[in-house]
């Protein structure tokens, strides 16, 4: 009969009770790693509610947020609020002092925002393209920005996008803003009732295509664009490569005919210190919904994952940056 020490048989005797134990620990472990896993697109998003600043209320820009606004709401599970606004100039303001979360602004007001304050600012995708219209009545003796001296013109809202283009495409043919024409400081849905009643000559407008007060106006009463692309060239020579020459194309318009033109991108953005988590499933809302709001929204068709990372002059959020990884090839 062999001998066995005690304190060994007593180990063997544990042995069932410890690897019993450890198997249970393990069972707790993944059943703990597999609800995170499930429920995490269910706990409400970090970062609180959301506000995405956007534009006049009768622009593109207002209506693309007014139909990402629910969705958004839906996959964040936050409140999300959709502010009007004057337009870019005004909505980088806003992300930038914290009253919004979000806004759209086109790339040249971005590259106009003081670099201390553009250093603190993130993009979360390129979206669509503004194409930049010069709206007056097809009878009108105006054929060039030149004719437009002395005349009572729509310069757009303050603190818009369409201010700051209208400012340096004045600039590029000699005139002054504040000198050369009568400015009006309105937003498109205003502008277009004024160019119908005579009260206004011409209207400036930059945005995406068809823009719906323009095409209303447009569907009523004859109206044209006046060419504008010839200028494309200067302006990528004094403010950089934010613009492009492009072409607003005849079916744009009831009535319309193909016009050249310049176009500026429209970047989504927000600040870097805002939660990764956050961006990364606001993004990821906005590409997997590009079609939905597209087909109500036509400018929103060309929002395109392959081309919403160019965000010059802006990088990309680290958490935006995520998701396009995510889904590369």
């Amino acid at each position: 009969m062999s001998f066995v020490p005690v304190s060994v048989r007593d180990a063997f005797a544990q042995r069932p009770r410890i690897v019993r134990a450890a198997l249970v620990a393990l069972v707790a472990l993944c059943l703990v790693v597999t609800y995170a896993v499930l429920t995490r697109e269910d706990e409400p998003t970090p970062g609180g509610p959301v506000s995405l600043a956007t534009g006049v209320p009768t622009g593109v820009y207002h209506r693309y947020g007014e139909l990402l606004r629910p969705r958004l709401s839906a996959d964040l599970k936050v409140r999300v609020t959709v502010d009007p606004s004057g337009g870019s100039v005004e909505n980088l303001r806003r992300v930038t002092d914290g009253t919004a979360t979000f806004g759209i602004a086109t790339a040249d007001a971005v590259a106009d925002v003081p670099a201390r304050d553009r250093d603190r600012l993130r993009a979360v995708a390129r979206l669509y393209d503004d194409y930049i219209q010069l709206v007056v009545p097809s009878r009108s003796p105006v054929t060039q920005i030149a004719d437009l001296r002395g005349r009572r013109v729509v310069v757009g809202s303050p603190g818009s996008g369409v201010e700051l283009i209208t400012r340096r495409l004045l600039r590029e043919v000699g005139m002054d803003l504040e000198r050369d024409i009568v400015p009006i400081r309105i937003g498109v849905g205003e502008a277009t009732d004024r160019l119908r009643d005579g009260s206004v000559d011409a209207f400036f407008w930059s945005g995406g295509l068809p823009t719906g007060a323009v095409a209303e106006l447009a569907a009523g009463w004859p109206v044209r664009l006046v060419k504008l692309g010839y200028l494309a060239g200067a302006m990528r020579d004094e403010y950089g490569p934010v613009y492009r020459e492009a072409v607003v194309p005849a079916d744009a318009y009831p009535g319309g005919a193909e016009t050249p033109t310049i176009a500026v991108p429209n970047l989504l953005v927000t600040t870097a210190s805002r939660d990764d988590e956050l961006v990364r499933r606001v993004t990821e809302t906005v590409m997997e919904n590009r079609e939905a709001i597209g087909r109500e929204v036509h400018a929103a068709q060309l929002v395109d994952p392959r081309t919403a990372i160019f965000t010059d002059p802006l990088p990309l959020h680290a958490g935006a940056r995520r998701w396009y990884r995510s889904v590369k090839p």
